[in-house]
């Protein structure tokens, strides 16, 4: 993504590479004796890198060879005592020395040779991480400055450059080599025309040259390295190193939730701890600030984070006058900025921030039914209650969820759990269930208590009042209540031509704001009911949905999604003032229902009525980490990698409801339609890359055809469905000599079977297995000897290994239900588990007449991924057997854009009934 106008990142650090500055072959000759030189590597503010090979040790390892200008400034002897401090530290997440000295006059250090990136290649890459990676990387570095700071080595130079990231995980390098150069030097950096730190990541008293630099330094720095990967840039921008240091030492860093609205209040917090000017103000340790990030409950005063705004800041250290100075600053500056800050009132309102809610993988909100929220905010705003569905799209289990917090957690005892709301000291959980009852589990956990059985199959709202009882009206359109406590159902209003629906308890909940509709809700009103008299007044004509909030307003919603406030008197039940617009494209349902929930405090999420509709094609590794490869959400289908991994072929159905195959080029990002005509479904690749095989109903039956994987020629029939009815999957032999076909010939069974047709000028079909059970999804292994398959003959599907055009007997590789084999190797087989969603390898030993199943390991939870069952596959294999290519369903649900938080969304109401002139308590 590239970044927006004014917003760039200024190149103010050497990024070009200088390693002819340094003679290779003498420094090959200097050091022949240990390592042999292969190449450079690349080069960066104080080293040209390269790599070599450890002579005797039969290892690769990475020589760093400072500059000459530099080395020439510090002296060997002292730069070789300095760095000794560093060699013993030993910790998972430093990148260990190796080795040092000096050589012909260079001035060197060995560390491990990383097959991997720097974080600042994979930030240049992807802009912005996830806000679980970038957390995580964040701590794994906060883990490593604790050790090294509780030894009393600070690293100074902590940046994206110096992180490494080897299997995701994060290595920091050159650990104390900035302090033994600093050291080394001995005040004397500025006669190398060097600075130590990169500005973008400074703290503020490296920028003003303090003398004592204290862990709380690299903290600083790592904030900004955090910051940049939540929002895809640095704290502070400038085109000059000037520009930078200057905002540094006079800016606050705005919030990030400014740039990124999805980033959890606790984190932001954090970083903004993280990012003070005074070492004081931050956190006292690297460990800390680590336990700041996953601490939900974190929080900092309101003018911390929002502070960042403002230009100035009235808490200047006299180290930071000397900056100004040293910078060339106007003193003058300064007073204009306290004079600003002087002028602001006492009390600032709460921050209004809006984000994404991203769910936890293989979490799906409940939204069959098109009815009210599957989800429910806590009164005072700490939690959320999600209603869920599993991965076959049945009713899940209730989730919770902490603000701020990362993760949900299921609630033991809650399946089939729907239409969640909590007490009004949030110490309950109230929910449905299918089997028409009502029940309430405690947010600490517990056992679910039954209150309810008579609800028939659901509720059209159920709403906890402060007086302890449960409003809620059936799916027979009779209003009722209950006792929080239990016991029998109380009727409170009987359908007739007019039915009461999602209900909403006034304080002391002797009212109720209802939604009135006849009994097919075509028309609806907004009422409230009066309990005592059980009779109801319209308060909003042609609304549905009413809520109260408790800063005095009447929330209701239109046809169409926009969503006004209104002063309302809960007492005497009357609206004293004008509608404002309040929020607008909220997601509503076909019986007056809205996926809006409400808390107390002022907080509400929602779903917006964009829909979101498709899959996202994606790249998960053997550890269930995944990326996103093709960049758009679309109805993709059957996703196959290309032999030599840098292209995808994948079915993608259109708005007419046709299929058709598409390119996707990994290197150029393009993705290009390769079929046009017909509708033409579930590709494979012959091994050579040449050509796609794929099912197309171009001429009214499915048939198999072939086409050029590059477009340059027309589409050739192979098999024709008029002779094999039923087609469904294809594979190729591992020599191209054959595809292999399921389906239904005129002379089997009845039941479908594995076919093979030759690709050369014979196209004769040839029976690969034919039982009287079901066979489907042939794959033969990579020496052309066993074919993998799934069969119905124990009773459900399972995987089985059997000679490939051989006599011979078959062998089950599965335990229980099974489905999609794939090979990697002769050595292992690849398969979904169909009960646990799991992905499974087995690893055979295939022996000339049998097959041996020696072990099978769990890879990883599959459920969030798309899967069609028996027959094709919606996922395959590299050739290296490393990388998955998947179909993930978004993790907010199905169908929808994922719901939106908006913390302190009263405050907004509240300014803008002030801003249309509506009077407010």
């Amino acid at each position: 993504m590239p970044p927006s106008p004014g917003r760039t990142r200024a190149k103010v650090h050497s990024v070009a590479l200088y390693a002819m500055s340094v003679p290779t072959e003498r420094l090959s000759a200097a050091l022949a004796d240990r390592y042999r030189i292969l190449r450079p590597l690349g080069a960066g503010g104080m080293a040209t890198v390269y790599l070599a090979e450890d002579l005797k040790h039969d290892r690769q390892v990475a020589v760093k060879v400072l500059k000459p200008e530099l080395a020439a400034v510090l002296g060997a002897e002292r730069f070789v005592v300095e760095i000794k401090t560093t060699a013993s530290m030993s910790h998972p997440h430093i990148l260990p020395l190796f080795d040092s000295g000096t050589a012909d006059g260079f001035l060197f250090y060995v560390m491990p040779y990383v097959e991997g990136e720097t974080l600042r290649s994979k930030l240049d890459r992807e802009t912005q991480f996830s806000v679980d990676e970038a957390v995580r990387i964040t701590r794994e570095v906060a883990d490593a400055l604790e050790y090294a700071h509780s030894r009393g080595v600070i690293h100074r130079d902590i940046k994206p450059e110096n992180i490494l990231l080897q299997g995701g995980s994060a290595l920091v390098a050159d650990f104390g080599i900035a302090l033994a150069v600093s050291a080394a030097a001995g005040g004397r950096m500025t006669e190398t025309g060097l600075s130590l730190g990169t500005p973008h990541y400074m703290s503020p008293e490296q920028a003003t040259a303090e003398k004592e630099i204290t862990g709380r330094s690299d903290v600083y720095s790592l904030a900004s390295v955090c910051y940049e990967m939540l929002t895809g840039q640095p704290p502070h921008l400038g085109g000059s190193a000037q520009q930078i240091i200057m905002k540094i030492i006079t800016e606050q860093a705005q919030p990030v939730t400014l740039h990124r609205r999805t980033v959890p209040p606790h984190v932001a917090a954090a970083v903004a701890k993280a990012l003070e000017k005074l070492p004081a103000d931050r956190f006292e340790s690297a460990r800390a600030f680590s336990e700041a990030l996953v601490n939900q409950g974190f929080t900092v005063p309101q003018t911390m984070v929002g502070g960042a705004a403002h230009a100035g800041s009235a808490r200047t250290s006299a180290g930071t006058r000397m900056g100004y100075a040293a910078l060339g600053l106007v003193v003058g500056g300064l007073a204009v900025g306290a004079t600003a800050l002087a002028l602001r009132p006492a009390v600032t309102p709460p921050e209004v921030v809006r984000y994404e809610l991203t769910l936890t993988p293989g979490v799906i909100l409940d939204i069959q039914g098109d009815e009210d929220a599957p989800f429910a905010i806590s009164p005072d705003g700490r939690y959320i209650a999600m209603a869920t569905r599993d991965s076959s799209n049945n009713l899940g289990v209730l989730h919770l969820r902490e603000i701020g917090q990362l993760r949900s957690t299921p609630i033991a005892g809650t399946e089939g759990a729907q239409a969640p709301f909590f007490s009004p000291d949030g110490q309950w959980i109230g929910f449905t269930t299918q089997e028409g009852l009502i029940r309430k589990v405690a947010t600490a956990g517990g056992p679910p208590i039954t209150l309810a059985r008579d609800v028939q199959s659901g509720m059209r709202g159920g709403h906890w009042s402060d007086d302890g009882y449960i409003w809620y009206t059936s799916t027979d359109y009779n209003s009722s209540r209950v006792r929080a406590t239990g016991g029998e159902s109380e009727p409170v209003y009987a359908r007739s031509t007019n039915v009461l629906v999602w209900p909403h308890a006034l304080p002391g909940g002797q009212a109720v704001v209802y939604t009135r509709c006849g009994s097919t809700c075509a028309e609806s009103d907004v009422v409230v009911f009066d309990v005592a008299k059980k009779d109801f007044q319209v308060l909003v004509p042609g609304a549905r949905r009413g809520w109260h909030l408790a800063s005095g307003q009447l929330l209701y919603l239109t046809d169409d999604g926009t969503m006004f406030a209104v002063p309302f008197d809960a007492e005497s039940g009357e609206i004293r003032g004008v509608p404002t617009v309040v929020l607008d494209g909220v997601r509503i349902g076909s019986t007056e229902g809205a996926r809006f929930a409400l808390s107390q405090s002022g907080s509400a999420l929602y779903l917006p009525g964009a829909q979101a509709s498709g899959v996202n094609v994606v790249s998960v590794d053997r550890n269930g980490r995944d990326e996103i490869i093709i960049p758009d959400l679309a109805s993709y289908v059957a996703p196959r990698w290309s032999p030599t991994g840098d292209r995808i072929a994948v079915g993608r159905v259109g708005e007419s409801g046709e299929q058709h195959i598409w390119i996707y080029d990994l290197a150029s990002k393009t993705l290009s339609q390769l079929t046009r005509e017909g509708s033409n479904a579930r590709p494979s690749w012959s091994p050579d890359g040449r050509r796609i095989a794929y099912f197309s109903t171009l001429n009214g039956a499915t048939d198999l055809y072939w086409i050029p994987a590059d477009g340059s020629g027309p589409a050739e029939k192979v098999v024709a469905g008029a002779d094999v009815t039923g087609l469904s999957t294809s594979s190729w032999t591992p020599d191209g000599s054959h595809i292999l076909f399921d389906g239904l010939a005129d002379d089997s069974a009845k039941s479908e079977d594995i076919f093979a047709v030759g690709t050369g000028s014979d196209r004769t079909r040839k029976v690969v297995l034919a039982t009287t059970d079901e066979e489907q999804d042939g794959q033969v292994s990579p020496d052309g000897r066993w074919l993998a398959y799934v069969s119905d003959e124990g009773g459900n599907w399972q995987v089985y290994v059997r000679p490939f055009m051989r006599e011979g007997g078959r062998w089950l590789v599965s335990t229980g239900a099974a489905v999609n084999p794939l090979w990697t190797s002769n050595a292992e087989l690849t398969y979904r588990d169909n009960s646990s969603g799991d992905m499974i390898s087995a690893k055979l030993a295939l022996d000339p007449t049998a097959v041996r199943v020696l072990e099978r390991t769990r890879l990883f939870d599959g459920r969030p991924y798309q899967s069609q069952g028996q027959g094709t596959a919606m996922h395959d294999v590299s050739k290296d057997g490393q990388r998955f290519v998947m179909l993930r369903r978004p993790t907010f649900t199905s169908n929808q854009a994922p719901p939106i938080m908006i913390l302190n969304w009263a405050e907004e109401v509240r300014q803008r009934m002030l801003q249309q002139g509506a009077r407010t308590p």
